[in-house]
């Protein structure tokens, strides 16, 4: 069952679901979803540093990114093509019976944003702020602001609490992340 904006709003006064810091519900809050917005931090691909990519290599693909810090008032000029990793403001934190999806908002779409590439689930359990695979698949260069609302999240509760919430999983790669963070493919 996807949660109402009003069943969105009581579980996060109830500290069922925990978003930090607390979101405006009058800017935030849609029917049935709760924006989130753009980070500061982005992590860009130097594909001059490495010839391929081999997904059985972790040496391939661990370092191949640089961390750009922007200020708040800064600009991070997405390039048309650029595939970069961004993350949001927000942490989040999910019970043990709510699963989340992330999902662009259409506002953004329509500029050619794309806000996920494949990962657009956030487990039960899920504890820190959302990574974002961002890719700019139109024509211009876009200039991209901390704080804009960037994406929306879609919570479901399930039919029972998962029997290992994300956070206790063994082998979890990106619980508590905090910045943008590459690809753990090689970590089980």
């Amino acid at each position: 069952m996807i949660l109402s904006d009003k069943d969105i709003k009581k579980y996060i006064k109830e500290g069922k679901i925990k978003i930090k810091p607390k979101p405006n519900f009058k800017e935030q809050l849609g029917s049935a979803s709760l924006d989130l917005r753009l980070g500061n931090e982005f992590r860009v691909f130097n594909h001059t540093r490495k010839p391929f990519i081999d997904t059985r290599k972790p040496e391939t693909f661990n370092d191949m990114t640089e961390l750009i810090k922007i200020k708040d008032d800064e600009t991070f000029v997405f390039q048309p093509g650029q595939f970069i990793l961004g993350i949001t403001i927000e942490e989040v934190s999910l019970p043990d019976n709510i699963v989340a999806r992330i999902d662009g908002r259409s506002s953004i779409g329509r500029l050619g944003i794309v806000i996920h590439s494949t990962a657009g689930h956030v487990d039960a359990g899920f504890r820190g702020r959302i990574n974002l695979e961002m890719e700019n698949i139109g024509m211009m260069p876009i200039l991209l602001y901390p704080g804009t609302r960037i994406c929306q999240l879609i919570f479901e509760e399930l039919s029972s609490p998962v029997e290992t919430p994300y956070y206790k999983k063994k082998g979890a790669k990106y619980v508590g992340a905090k910045s943008p963070e590459e690809s753990k493919l090689e970590k089980i």
